[in-house]
């Protein structure tokens, strides 16, 4: 998968630590090598998203977004991700266990990539990497120094 710039960091959004270790070992088993911080709830996905540094996620990323969590849900995230300049073009895809309607509706007015459900947390989260490895290296972002192209590596 070379040539595909720099390697893609995923921000994980969830409080559900069976989720995260979920998230995790479906990385081990699609032999993915990329960078995985974790953010238990939207409050601290945007405090390092905006934080420079260490303590900064690294562009590129991509965010799966669990819907409900404490102090900021899913929705309230996308809300104010979209507000902001610097991060207004983040690649969000929402992994939750809400199947409702009007969820699926207000995240997609939230300008998201992609909904996906957790019924069988392990296999559910294991397709939507293997989506979002096939997105990566499908995808052409703008050129600009900026917007750098996406990559998975592969262990």
């Amino acid at each position: 998968m070379s040539g595909f710039g720099s390697r893609v960091t995923f921000l994980v959004v969830d409080d559900d630590e069976v989720a995260i270790m979920g998230m995790k070992r479906a990385i081990r088993k699609l032999k993915l090598s990329n960078p995985v911080e974790i953010a238990r709830d939207g409050e601290e996905a945007l405090a390092m998203l905006r934080s420079e540094g260490d303590t900064g996620v690294r562009r590129p990323f991509i965010v799966t977004l669990d819907l409900n969590m404490p102090r900021m849900g899913g929705l309230e995230f996308l809300e104010e991700i979209r507000r902001d300049r610097s991060l207004q073009d983040a690649i969000i895809f929402v992994v939750t266990t809400s199947d409702a309607p009007k969820d699926i509706a207000a995240a997609y007015a939230r300008n998201i990539a992609g909904y996906i459900v957790k019924d069988d947390a392990y296999h559910t989260l294991k397709s939507a990497l293997g989506l979002l490895r096939s997105y990566t290296t499908a995808v052409r972002l703008p050129d600009a120094p900026s917007a750098p192209q996406l990559e998975l590596r592969l262990i």
